[in-house]
């Protein structure tokens, strides 16, 4: 009998539920409902609105019940590193604030005065971003500490949207490892961290692995929904579920392409040496203790951004369009610069971006989408080269997944810019890599190596080649 399983994958801008099962040895998917995630401003924190994305699952379940379909189990992935801390009655204490909130800022180095940068690197191997989860818990610490004293569970965001669908309390390992508080050798919570840092380790559940069944939903859920199925954990970090998607081949580089782009490879262990660390690579849990070793780039946030200043006249595509146009257009930005997490105006920062270093200013739509992509190829080629580097070898190929990889323009730019051949698909890589975790669980899949091969033949990848021009410079 077919097995289905759904997809919850939510991303910074919108989320989805997402139907998938086997047919005749090939993987199919169907979108069964589509919702809208923003930033809210709740007082003076920027926040993800958790009740109203879960009740947008709720929404999703009542519309597969709407379309006759009975789903054998499901699973979340969302973004990493943000929480929700419950208290001794299961209620949360905090708002579950964003990643791009300010409220950490200089706080890592405010850490740095606790733990030796050098010694968090080397137990974790996580990369150093100021708003890894962390330097969120140092910054209540510091301003809410009553907070964290009454805290009785610490839950990620797919954690805590487990929690409501099963009763059950979990911290799933994938996500987890991006909090910079799992020992990257030991693979649990590094509780020498937090006896340095005082933060309370009690509040930290058991870490679990993907593919474990959680359990079934709760009676009450099934009382509001109409039926029941199995909860299982995908890799709950939606990055760790989109590299399941890539193939796995020792000469290929992934970008996985989205509001962030994530480049690396897969490896089988943590590479936790002081290169890896001047080059801020993080070495992320993956399925089955597999390792991402990878390096976060801004990704198409700052072109989503560009589109919402510009009130969203113009579609991406249409954006895309325009950069073609702008050709003779050559000004770049450092898009990991923190002026781009969350400036006001995107497009006003690139034009400052360009004025401080004395570069020509974006004035026209087309040109700063040019910039914005090139801007992107050039964070990406540097990135190769530092791979290369650390591995000590050449990578021949470059494999973009996501939706990212949509972008003809972007995908040809990276070819070039690199001198790799570039393949791009698929598409739908994260919420791929949810459901076979999940009919890997329900023993429909045996494997990862079998759930790769399934995925080859089921999902088109198209080739990009460097423009000839390009190599011969």
């Amino acid at each position: 009998m077919t097995k289905y399983s759904i997809a919850v994958d939510i991303g910074a801008s919108s989320g989805r539920l997402i139907l998938g099962y086997l047919e005749n040895g090939v993987l199919k998917l169907n979108e069964i409902h589509r919702f809208e995630n923003k930033i809210v401003k709740k007082g003076e924190a920027f926040c993800w609105e958790a009740g109203k994305l879960f009740q947008e699952i709720k929404n999703g379940l009542h519309q597969c019940k709407q379309m006759g379909i009975k789903p054998d189990s499901i699973g979340i992935d969302t973004w990493a590193v943000d929480f929700v801390l419950l208290d001794e009655d299961d209620m949360p204490l905090t708002e579950a604030v964003s990643y791009r909130d300010p409220r950490t800022d200089g706080i890592m180095e405010q850490v740095f005065g606790h733990i030796i940068k050098e010694r968090l690197y080397l137990e974790t191997g996580i990369q150093f971003q100021k708003f890894n989860t962390i330097f969120q818990l140092y910054s209540i610490k510091q301003s809410n500490p009553e907070i964290l004293e009454k805290a009785k569970s610490f839950l990620m965001i797919p954690d805590y949207f487990n929690y409501l669908l099963t009763n059950k309390k979990v911290n799933e390992y994938t996500n987890a490892t991006s909090t910079q508080l799992v020992n990257a050798f030991t693979k649990k919570w590094d509780v020498q961290l937090l006896d340095l840092l005082g933060i309370n380790k009690e509040m930290f559940h058991e870490i679990k692995m993907p593919k474990t069944i959680l359990g079934n939903l709760s009676e009450e859920l099934v009382g509001e929904i109409g039926f029941d199925m199995k909860v299982i954990l995908p890799a709950t970090h939606d990055t760790g579920s989109a590299v399941i998607s890539v193939p796995e081949k020792e000469d290929t580089i992934y970008i996985s392409s989205g509001t962030w782009s994530l480049i690396g490879v897969e490896n089988y262990f943590p590479i936790c040496i002081m290169k890896a660390l001047d080059y801020n690579f993080t070495n992320e849990g993956g399925l089955d203790y597999r390792y991402r070793f990878l390096k976060n780039i801004m990704g198409l946030w700052m072109i989503q951004e560009v589109k919402r200043n510009y009130q969203d006249v113009y579609s991406f595509a249409e954006l895309v369009e325009m950069a073609r146009a702008a050709d003779s257009f050559k000004s770049l930005v450092d898009v990991n610069d923190d002026r781009f997490l969350k400036p006001e105006n995107m497009v006003d920062e690139i034009r400052n971006y360009c004025q401080d270093t004395n570069q020509m200013q974006p004035n026209t739509p087309g040109e700063v989408a040019k910039c914005v992509f090139d801007s992107l190829a050039a964070s990406y080629k540097l990135a190769v080269k530092e791979i290369e580097e650390i591995f000590e070898k050449q990578f021949k190929k470059i494999n973009v997944i996501g939706g990212g990889c949509q972008n003809e323009m972007l995908n040809q730019l990276v070819a070039d810019v690199t001198g790799k051949e570039v393949n791009a698909g698929p598409v739908e890589a994260t919420a791929i890599g949810n459901i076979v975790a999940q009919l890997m669980a329900l023993n429909e899949i045996e494997d990862i190596k079998d759930a790769r091969a399934i995925i080859k033949k089921s999902f088109e990848i198209k080739k990009y080649l460097p423009a000839k021009h390009v190599l011969n410079q």
